[in-house]
C-alpha cells in the first residue's frame, strides 16, 4: 500500500517539479544533489535493461526515456541560469570541469564532443533503427502469433486464460516497441539540445564575463569554458547511460537468463573460437616490433578459458526416460495377458524425441497430452481414453506414430533442434522444406535459434511438441467414433440419467440396449457432429 501511495502522488510531483525547475532559479547546493539523482539514474537504467530477461519486464522504459530526458534538460536549464548569473554553477560541475580539463579547455571541450558524436551518431541512430524496425516487424507478425495461440488452444495445449494472457503479451510486445520507436527520438533531440546548450554556455559566458564583469578576455575564457565543459560532462555521462540502456532494450532477444548470463554462457560454448583467436594473438606477438607481453597475456588467458569451457561442457550422458512401468515377470501370465491388450490409443516416438517427455530437459508433451483429452471432451463429447505413450527403437529416430486400437493411423516427424514454419518460409531463414502433418500445408522446418526471427517477419511458428500435440488431436478427432466404447457410453447414459431421469426411463421403455446407443453416436462422431449435449 505504501508503495502504490508513493507511485500515486510522489512521480507525478517529481515530474511536476521537474518542469518547474526549467523556470524557478536552483541554488548551488540543490542542483548537486539533483546531478548526483540523475547520475544514479542513468547507472540504475542500464543495469535494469541488462537484468531484465526480456523487453516487457521493463514496459516503463519508453516513458522513462521521457522523464528522464526532461530531468536532464531541466538541470542544463538551471546550470545555464547559473554559469550566466553568477559564473558559478555547483562543486559538482566545477570539479568535473577541472578533473577533465587538467588545464587544457581544448582536451575538455574535444572530450565532451566525443561524448556528444559517440551518443548521437552511434548509439542513438543505431538504437532508433532497431526500435523501428523491431516495431514494423511486431506489427506484421502480431496475426501469425495469434494464429499460433489459438492452434495451442485448440491443440488442448493452453487453457483459455493462458490463452487469454498470451495474446495480452502479443499486444503489449507490440505496444512497447512502437512506443520504443517514437522514445529514441527523445534521445536524439537531447544530444541536439546539448550542443547547443553548450555553444550558448560558451559564447554568452564569454560576453557576459568581458561586458558586464569586466574580466579579461583569457580569463573570461578560462571560468566559463571550464563551466561549460563540466555542466556538458554531468549532463552527457548519465544520458549516454541512457542511450546504451535503450539500444539494450530494443537489441534484446527473448530468453530464460539476464544478458550477463547469456553472455557467458553462449560464448562460454565457443571454445574452437576462443582457441583459434588465442593462437592468433601468439602469432601476432611474435612479429618483430610489436609488444610481446600483451598479446601472449591475453592469447594465454583466452587458451585457459577455452580449456575450462571444453572440460565443463563434458558431461554424463542423460538417461533415456523409461515411459513404460516396469512390470512383472515378463514371461508370467500377467504379463502375457497385459502384452496381448490392444490400448484404444497409443503414442509411439523415437530415441531423438524423447526429451519431448523428459521434465529433465524441459519436456511436457505428457503434460499437454493430458490436457488434450479435457479439451476434447469440451469439443466433441466424450472423454478419450489414456494416451499410451512410449518409446519404440525400430521407429526413425525422428518419427512418431499414433495407433488407433493397434492400428496405425497417423506418422509424422519431429526432428530436434528445429520449429516448424507454417506457409512460406521467410527470406534469409535457412530450414528444410516438409508438410504440416495436421492440414498437410505447405512448411519448412528451421533451426530453434531461427525461431524468433522467424515470427518477426511475420511467419506462424510451431514448436515440436504442440506439433505431435496437435496431430493427435486431430486423429482423435477423427476417429472419435472408434475411440466410443461401450463403457464410455454407459458413464454417457449414466450421466443423462442422473441429470434428466425422464429421457433415460424413455431410452430404456424404447428397449433400446448400449449397443444401439453405441452405434448411434459413434455414426454422429463419424459425421463430426458433437454430443456434448446428448439430451438434447
Amino acid at each position: 500500500m505504501k508503495t502504490s501511495r508513493l507511485g500515486q502522488i510522489g512521480v507525478p510531483a517529481a515530474i511536476i517539479s521537474v518542469v518547474v525547475m526549467m523556470v524557478v532559479p536552483l541554488p548551488a547546493v540543490f542542483l548537486d544533489l539533483l546531478i548526483v539523482c540523475n547520475l544514479a539514474l542513468g547507472v540504475m537504467t542500464l543495469l535494469s535493461a541488462m537484468y531484465v530477461e526480456r523487453p516487457l519486464d521493463f514496459s516503463i522504459f519508453p516513458s522513462l526515456l521521457l522523464i528522464a530526458t526532461m530531468f536532464r534538460l531541466a538541470l542544463n536549464v538551471s546550470a545555464t541560469r547559473l554559469v550566466l548569473t553568477d559564473g558559478y554553477a555547483g562543486a559538482v560541475i566545477e570539479s568535473f570541469g577541472h578533473f577533465v580539463v587538467g588545464g587544457s579547455i581544448v582536451v575538455g571541450l574535444v572530450i565532451f564532443l566525443i561524448l556528444v558524436v559517440i551518443q548521437f551518431i552511434v548509439i542513438t541512430n543505431g538504437a532508433g533503427r532497431v526500435a523501428e524496425v523491431a516495431a514494423r516487424f511486431t506489427l506484421n507478425a502480431m496475426p501469425g502469433k495469434q494464429m499460433a495461440i489459438d492452434a495451442d488452444l485448440n491443440a488442448g495445449n493452453i487453457t483459455d486464460a493462458e490463452a487469454i494472457q498470451r495474446r495480452r503479451d502479443v499486444a503489449a510486445e507490440a505496444d512497447f516497441y512502437g512506443a520504443m520507436d517514437g522514445a529514441s527520438k527523445f534521445v536524439k533531440g537531447d544530444a541536439m539540445a546539448a550542443i547547443v546548450i553548450t555553444i550558448i554556455n560558451l559564447f554568452g559566458g564569454f560576453l557576459i564575463g568581458v561586458a558586464q564583469q569586466g574580466l579579461d578576455i583569457g580569463e573570461a575564457i578560462q571560468r566559463y569554458s571550464l563551466l561549460t565543459v563540466g555542466d556538458g560532462l554531468v549532463s552527457q555521462i548519465p544520458a549516454l547511460l541512457i542511450s546504451v540502456s535503450s539500444g539494450l532494450i530494443v537489441t534484446r532477444a527473448a530468453s530464460e537468463m539476464d544478458m550477463g548470463s547469456d553472455f557467458l554462457h553462449q560464448f562460454g560454448r565457443q571454445v574452437q573460437a576462443m582457441r583459434i583467436a588465442s593462437v592468433a594473438l601468439a602469432v601476432l606477438g611474435l612479429i618483430p616490433g610489436l609488444p610481446k607481453l600483451p598479446f601472449f597475456v591475453v592469447g594465454g588467458v583466452l587458451w585457459i578459458v577455452a580449456g575450462r569451457s571444453a572440460t565443463s561442457q563434458l558431461v554424463a550422458p542423460e538417461p533415456v526416460v523409461d515411459l513404460v512401468a516396469a512390470g512383472p515377470n515378463p514371461d508370467s501370465p500377467e504379463a502375457i495377458a497385459s502384452d496381448m491388450r490392444v490400448d484404444p490409443l497409443e503414442l509411439e516416438i523415437g530415441f531423438a524425441l524423447m526429451d519431448l517427455v523428459d521434465p529433465g530437459r524441459g519436456g511436457d508433451l505428457l503434460d499437454r497430452v493430458r490436457a488434450l483429452r479435457r479439451k476434447v471432451a469440451m469439443e466433441i463429447g466424450i472423454v478419450i481414453p489414456p494416451v499410451r505413450t512410449r518409446d519404440n527403437v525400430d521407429l526413425p529416430p525422428n518419427a512418431y506414430v499414433v495407433r488407433v486400437h493397434g492400428v496405425e493411423v497417423g506418422r509424422g516427424d519431429a526432428p530436434p533442434g528445429v520449429v516448424l514454419v507454417l506457409g512460406d518460409r521467410p527470406a534469409g531463414i535457412p530450414g528444410t522444406e516438409t508438410r504440416d502433418p495436421v492440414f498437410g500445408m505447405d512448411a519448412s522446418w528451421v533451426p530453434a535459434e531461427f525461431a524468433r526471427q522467424a515470427e518477426s517477419a511475420g511467419a506462424t511458428v510451431v514448436d515440436r511438441a504442440s506439433v505431435v500435440t496437435a496431430h493427435l488431436a486431430e486423429i482423435v478427432r477423427l476417429h472419435a467414433g472408434r475411440l466410443l466404447s461401450r463403457t464410455d457410453v454407459k458413464l454417457l447414459v449414466d450421466a443423462v440419467r442422473h441429470s434428466d431421469p425422464v429421457v433415460a426411463e424413455e431410452l430404456t421403455g424404447a428397449g433400446l440396449t448400449l449397443a444401439d446407443v453405441q452405434r448411434v453416436l459413434q455414426g454422429l462422431l463419424d459425421e463430426h457432429v458433437t454430443i456434448r449435449d446428448l439430451v438434447r
